[in-house]
């Protein structure tokens, strides 16, 4: 409360003192000069023979706002988006669950369209095309849960997400069921690869798959790592030896059990 008092006293005392003095009253008459001027002076800024500018000579420009900036573009131009993996599939083609009923062959034009993939949703789509890459590796007819066919469902559902990926690349969680999706392949083909080479080199062709081999695995030897390795080397040993004998006891008792009436029957 006293520093508020103190200072409204100081600066009274100071506009006294300059009004006293007369400068108060000699900056309003330069201000009220300056601004007639500029309501006076050209629009262009021109130097007076005096050095920086003259007299009524300066003019304060308007702001310019960049209203009709054109947009800036950062980055190469958008990259055409690849074909998608239902383009091959014809808009008059019938759906999945209508395919085998006669009747939706001999129908009327509107039910035919209705019936067909022209008003046909995505997953019906996709549900369609699983099953041409089914009869393209399959077996038999009635094969549903060989390697061939899990990795022909797997190979369209990994190319569904990444064709929904390059639209909306910010969706994490479909990247990460598409990244689940690739990992479950590859091991399905490391086994089939194994297994029956001549059916792997098959399923490859004909569905589009190009089998790369995993990179080998490295890891930096540090004095931690093989300390912490060495101990859990240590601890499987005893781990192992724990249970050995753990599986000897109920055989010793066995025994024990055997002899012990072995010799009573001796001794009557």
């Amino acid at each position: 409360m006293f520093s508020n008092v103190a200072l409204r006293s100081i600066l009274k005392a100071s506009t006294d003192v300059f009004r006293e003095s007369g400068v108060l009253s000699k900056l309003a008459g330069s201000c009220s000069a300056v601004a007639a001027r500029k309501w006076t002076c050209g629009s262009v800024l021109t130097p007076g023979p005096g050095g920086l500018c003259g007299a009524g000579r300066f003019a304060i420009q308007p702001a310019v706002r960049h209203y009709a900036r054109a947009a800036r573009t950062r980055g190469p131009a958008r990259k055409t988006v690849p074909e998608s993996q239902l383009s091959d599939l014809p808009p008059t083609m019938l759906k999945m669950d209508f395919a085998k009923v006669p009747l939706a062959q001999t129908t009327d034009d509107v039910v035919k369209r209705l019936l067909s993939l022209e008003l046909a949703s995505h997953s019906d789509k996709l549900q369609l095309k699983k099953q041409q890459l089914i009869t393209m590796v399959q077996k038999n007819e009635r094969d549903r849960s060989s390697a061939e066919v899990k990795i022909a469902i797997l190979t369209a559902r990994i190319r569904n997400y990444q064709e929904h990926l390059q639209k909306h690349r910010k969706d994490m969680a479909n990247k990460r069921r598409m990244l689940m999706a690739i990992d479950s392949r590859k091991k399905l083909l490391k086994n089939l690869r194994l297994v029956n080479y001549d059916s792997f080199e098959n399923v490859c062709e004909k569905l589009g798959i190009t089998y790369t081999f995993p990179p080998e695995y490295y890891r930096r030897i540090t004095r931690r790592w093989l300390a912490k390795k060495a101990f859990c080397i240590k601890v499987y040993q005893e781990t192992k030896k724990l249970k050995a004998e753990q599986k000897l006891k109920p055989r010793m008792k066995r025994s024990l059990a055997t002899t012990r009436t072995a010799a009573g029957a001796g001794g009557q």
